[in-house]
């Protein structure tokens, strides 16, 4: 059951609309299942004699009182507005029962508290199967305004209470994180437009997106800019410094002006200040730079990730929330960087993630700058290294199901909802883009004598995991991965010895895929440390990269133009 409460400032209007046809004839049989007296609401829905200009002076009545008080001025957003939906799937409520959430929600939001003689009046009225509309005048009788701070929290908290007791489905509790949903005037704007999302969601991602891959404030509202985005910052009118910032559509206007949302209302860690927070405010004169070697960055993303998960098992909360709102960067930038058939997998990943990377939980973003940093080099990766994005996807994986666990046991159900369905994509992707290398790997297994050998160095070194790592299908490809690294110069059982190490094994399902994307991971390792001693002593040279690219994570060529 979901209550979503507004305000506005035209009581007839709204009264036009709630008993009106609907802006798609899906409005049927409208009328009042509960009110503040029945006896004394006017119900046109039922009473053909009754019109909406009687309704609304019955329900302004202590308004226009007020209003005399004040000398003609009415109180600003004087209309209260909660529609409240049952959940897809649910049964259809009797009005009845209707009446009691009605009454329920009232009491609970502070606009009729149970018992109180002088509340607020107010209406519910339904038109529909699945949902009723509450309004309210919010005035009392005694001319003081209500007090409904939190309003839409706790309407949502009763509604907790009323899906146990009305046997309906149990939606998630949310902690005033959540971004802003599109109104139903957006959505049947996009439906005419013929577009699968609103222009407030659209913005959305293209936002995440962009913000994951520049390293400045300035760069984000210039990468914004050249997809087509218009900005319009906001500047303080004593310091001259911009304070906050609106988007717009392309293409998307009324009455042909642009459209604008703040960054606030797009998301609330899409606002100004919550961008300065990880964002630098400046141009970076220091620029990422090209290295001779494409997989490093690639490299780079897989260690931080590694090293965030274990933030998430035994770190401070503000540094795993930190933490979290980097890796949401990482996905954007990997879908980015992903150039194969599992990349839509990858985006709708980043996507859900979104509502997973913030909390109530203030994060601390510096904790977390190496997994940033990593996630922005990853925007300038220019070649897919098959085993190494592999590996990186599967680590990913199981960061995303680590953050629903963490999210989960701080009651945090709305984000633990999103980290797994972050997870289930990720692991959509992971099956995709690993199947077919394990099978490659699988048909070129070394000789038994060779697979024997490994097996006896898997026994010496990791004896408590050996049985189940032989056990798991994916022990044949295991076996080239050793011989591969053999061949190449390194030990297989010391590179074993290693990778077993980096974390326990018990807790795998399937532990041969683990140790073999390690140790795609581990010899990689090794080359970048010898790498990285060659540089410092100067016999690498540098080059400097251009931006960032300008289409983020989720834009393709038929997306970006998708408002013009």
């Amino acid at each position: 059951m979901v209550p979503d409460v507004s305000t506005g400032s035209s009581t007839l209007g709204l009264i036009n609309y709630l008993f009106g046809k609907g802006r798609r004839d899906e409005h049927t049989d409208p009328h009042i299942v509960a009110a503040w007296d029945m006896a004394g609401a006017p119900d046109p829905g039922r009473d053909h004699e009754a019109t909406y200009t009687q309704l609304a002076r019955r329900l302004d009545h202590h308004v226009d009182l007020r209003t005399r008080e004040l000398g003609g001025k009415k109180p600003p957003q004087h209309v209260w507005h909660c529609p409240v939906r049952t959940a897809p799937g649910d049964r259809y409520l009797t009005d009845v029962e209707w009446a009691e959430v009605a009454r329920r929600v009232v009491a609970a939001t502070g606009i009729a508290p149970e018992g109180a003689e002088q509340a607020c009046r107010w209406i519910a009225v339904r038109h529909a199967d699945d949902h009723i509309h509450i309004m309210a005048t919010t005035v009392r009788a005694d001319g003081r305004r209500p007090r409904t701070n939190r309003d839409g929290w706790r309407a949502q908290r009763e509604c907790r209470k009323i899906e146990a007791e009305f046997g309906l489905r149990r939606l998630k509790s949310g902690d005033l994180t959540a971004p802003r949903t599109p109104t139903g005037a957006e959505r049947a704007k996009a439906e005419r437009q013929g577009q699968d999302e609103t222009a407030r969601e659209w913005l959305r991602e293209q936002a995440y997106a962009v913000g994951a891959a520049v390293g400045s404030i300035s760069e984000y509202f210039t990468v914004l800019r050249s997809l087509g985005i218009q900005v319009r910052p906001r500047i303080g009118p004593e310091t001259g410094e911009v304070t906050g910032y609106s988007l717009a559509a392309p293409g998307d206007t009324s009455q042909g002006e642009p459209v604008w949302y703040g960054g606030s209302k797009l998301a609330p860690d899409l606002s100004y200040n919550r961008l300065c927070e990880r964002l630098h405010t400046q141009d970076l004169t220091d620029r990422p730079q090209q290295v001779a070697d494409a997989a490093e960055p690639w490299h780079r993303a897989e260690t931080a990730i590694r090293d965030a998960r274990a933030v998430l098992d035994s770190g401070d909360d503000a540094v795993a929330q930190g933490h979290l709102d980097a890796f949401g960067d990482t996905l954007h930038n990997l879908a980015r960087a992903t150039n194969s058939g599992h990349r839509a997998e990858l985006q709708a990943a980043a996507k859900a993630f979104n509502r997973a990377r913030r909390s109530v939980i203030r994060a601390d973003h510096q904790a977390a700058t190496a997994l940033r940093e990593a996630a922005k080099e990853l925007a300038y990766a220019t070649h897919d290294p098959a085993g190494l994005a592999i590996a990186l996807i599967f680590a990913a994986l199981h960061v995303a199901r680590a953050a629903a666990k963490w999210h989960e046991q701080r009651g945090h159900e709305q984000q633990a909802a999103a980290a797994e369905e972050a997870f289930r994509h990720l692991q959509a992707g992971y099956q995709q883009a690993a199947q077919p290398v394990l099978a490659d790997l699988a048909r070129r297994a070394p000789r038994a004598t060779t697979a024997s050998r490994f097996e006896q160095d898997l026994r010496a070194v990791l004896p408590d995991d050996a049985d189940r790592v032989l056990a798991d299908p994916a022990w044949p490809a295991l076996t080239t991965t050793l011989a591969r690294a053999e061949t190449a110069g390194h030990t297989p059982r010391r590179l074993l010895s290693e990778v077993g190490a980096l974390r326990e094994l018990h807790s795998a399902e399937h532990p041969a895929e683990v140790l073999n994307w390690r140790i795609t991971v581990q010899p990689n390792r090794r080359t970048q440390a010898a790498r990285r001693q060659s540089t410092i002593s100067g016999t690498t040279s540098m080059s400097t990269a251009p931006h960032p690219p300008a289409t983020p994570a989720t834009m393709t060529p038929e997306e970006r133009g998708r408002h013009r």
